[in-house]
């Protein structure tokens, strides 16, 4: 599924996105503005439009030589190298962020508090954000919850922390359903009396130190800022 997030960054007025990571790419590639717009489809006069606007924000981006004995040309500078690196790095986070399986449950607003409620589900009382602080998620109103699998940790029932201990306020105890490990990392399936088992993306190690198997009971938490309620 598409989770519709797109990378970009911003100065002043002038946001820095795909379409201008494609362009200082092609000049990259092909050594001249002329032939990076022809390449993408786009006028030369557009190309050179959009690159001044970009430059009044982000500082020089490509340097333009005159033709002469070898040629004129145009190549990316030291700034403009590192702006597309910059871009490609919140690019990555970003669909990192939007592949991580996450868990919903439907439950019922029973006190709301800003831009925190808590919500009663089958698997006990949680505390979420309310996304968008929601004016209409008041008490008694049906919400979703979604819990990113990145943002849930497990214990073993006996080292598990005290609640005042911790920032992870939310915490519910369940048997683990489901145990998929790849190389580094595994997803765990955990009962907690939901329709839908509770996701959590743990590291191997984790996994091995606390010699998980299916079956096994365990404690899961993460925090209410990693939580998000959505009216339905």
């Amino acid at each position: 599924m598409d989770a519709g997030v797109e990378a970009r960054l911003h100065a002043g007025d002038v946001t820095f996105g795909t379409d201008d990571a494609t362009l200082l790419g092609a000049i990259r590639d092909h050594g001249s503005v002329s032939a990076a717009a022809s390449e993408l489809g786009r006028s030369r006069p557009r190309a050179l439009s959009r690159l001044e606007a970009l430059e009044s924000a982000f500082g020089p981006l490509v340097e333009r030589r005159r033709g002469g004995s070898g040629g004129g040309g145009s190549q990316l500078t030291d700034g403009a190298c590192e702006l597309l690196a910059r871009f490609d790095r919140l690019r990555a986070a970003l669909s990192g962020t939007a592949q991580v399986a996450e868990t919903v449950f439907e439950g019922t607003v029973t006190e709301r508090t800003g831009e925190l409620a808590l919500v009663e589900t089958p698997a006990g009382t949680l505390r979420a954000l309310v996304a968008g602080a929601d004016t209409d998620a008041d008490a008694g109103v049906t919400v979703q919850v979604s819990v990113r699998a990145d943002a849930v940790t497990l214990h073993a029932p006996d080292d598990a922390p005290d609640e005042g201990a911790t920032s992870a306020r939310n915490r519910f105890s369940g048997t683990v359903a489901s145990l998929d490990r790849g190389e580094a990392v595994a997803r765990v399936g955990l009962d907690v009396g939901t329709e839908t088992p509770l996701t959590a993306l743990v590291t191997v190690e984790s996994v091995e130190r606390l010699a998980l198997a299916v079956g096994d009971r365990v404690v899961a938490s993460f925090k209410a800022t990693a939580t998000r309620a959505t009216v339905i």
